[in-house]
């Protein structure tokens, strides 16, 4: 990478920290209502795995969705102005934040029902390859997804057609407030795959270039026909399941553990030590950052919400 690459990565992370940050502070106000899923802690999975794709691969991700809709290049204003519930959002203010999207730039979403993406993604892959187009599925969702019926019958049919889908599992180590361990008979994800006959590997989803390179490879096999492949990240989320977790479920001591290894802090160090950034310029990424969440948030705030009318448009595809 160039050097203005390496400084893009950590611009990336750091908006999506500062955004969750603002987002969860909105939300205690009152300005932003249903569910908010944080992706504090996460920001090295999406920002690694998304900077690899080309534009025809497509991201179809879970509730937990802020930071892949950054990554794969929705403004933060955008963002923003959607968890308020704005006309100017992605979703016309109608989704919220549990469905942003923009097939625009092929992110296909955002999607609330538990492992209900899978078998869509399993869809969109098998379009690309009736079309012969030489674009990768990549499908994100959370550990708790793979004790479900959509992934399975998900991981299945993929396997059977050898669609070009890469599953990315972001083991964030909990399902809601149960761990691992507890709900599913298999605590390493990756191992799952094995039933449908699928190549699978972990990688440290705390560390961004780790993410990154990884992905860079399996894109690359999966575009010259390897079929679908699974990719468990494991990761940690710092914050509750959503704002009114009040994690009773892990210690302190717990999560202070997983602290050390922040993921941005952890970039922080490489860029350093690899003499590829100086302090004075990542702290120059850091202003541009709040900079750029805090037009986000006063641009929210100052658009206008959807008109009553808004409930009937955008119901059924127009012919």
């Amino acid at each position: 990478m160039e050097k203005r690459e390496y400084l893009n990565l950590y611009h990336q992370m750091v908006v999506i920290r500062r955004l969750e940050e603002r987002s969860a502070e909105l939300y205690q106000q009152g300005k932003i209502g249903g569910f908010l899923h944080l992706y504090i802690g996460q920001e090295a999975v999406s920002t690694g795995l998304i900077s690899v794709r080309r534009p025809e691969d497509r991201i179809i991700t879970a509730y937990r969705d802020h930071g892949v809709a950054i990554n794969c290049g929705l403004s933060a204003r955008e963002v923003m102005a959607e968890l308020l519930g704005k006309v100017t959002g992605c979703s016309r203010g109608k989704g919220g934040s549990m469905h942003l999207a923009d097939v625009k730039k092929n992110f296909w979403g955002g999607h609330a029902i538990v492992g209900a993406h899978l078998p869509i993604a399993a869809g969109l892959a098998l379009g690309d390859f009736y079309q012969n187009n030489k674009a990768v599925t990549v499908c994100m969702f959370g550990d708790g997804a793979t004790n479900i019926g959509y992934f399975h019958e998900a991981l299945n049919l993929s396997k059977v057609w050898n669609l070009p889908v890469l599953w990315v599992c972001e083991n964030n180590q909990y399902g809601m407030g149960t761990a691992v361990d507890r709900a599913s008979a298999v605590s390493e994800m990756r191992r799952k795959a094995d039933g449908y006959g699928m190549k699978s590997e972990a990688v440290d989803g705390m560390d961004v270039i780790k993410v990154r390179e990884v992905s860079a490879r399996l894109y690359e096999e999966i575009r010259n026909g390897s079929g679908p492949q699974f990719l468990e990240v494991i990761t940690y989320r710092f914050r509750g399941h959503s704002m009114g977790d009040p994690e009773r479920y892990r210690s302190s001591e717990e999560v202070k553990t997983w602290l050390e290894n922040d993921p941005i802090g952890i970039y922080h160090r490489y860029l350093l030590e690899n003499t590829i950034a100086s302090e004075e310029e990542l702290q120059e990424q850091i202003r541009l950052a709040e900079e750029e969440v805090n037009d986000a948030v006063a641009f929210a705030e100052a658009s206008p919400e959807p008109p009553a009318e808004e409930l009937f448009k955008h119901i059924y595809v127009e012919g």
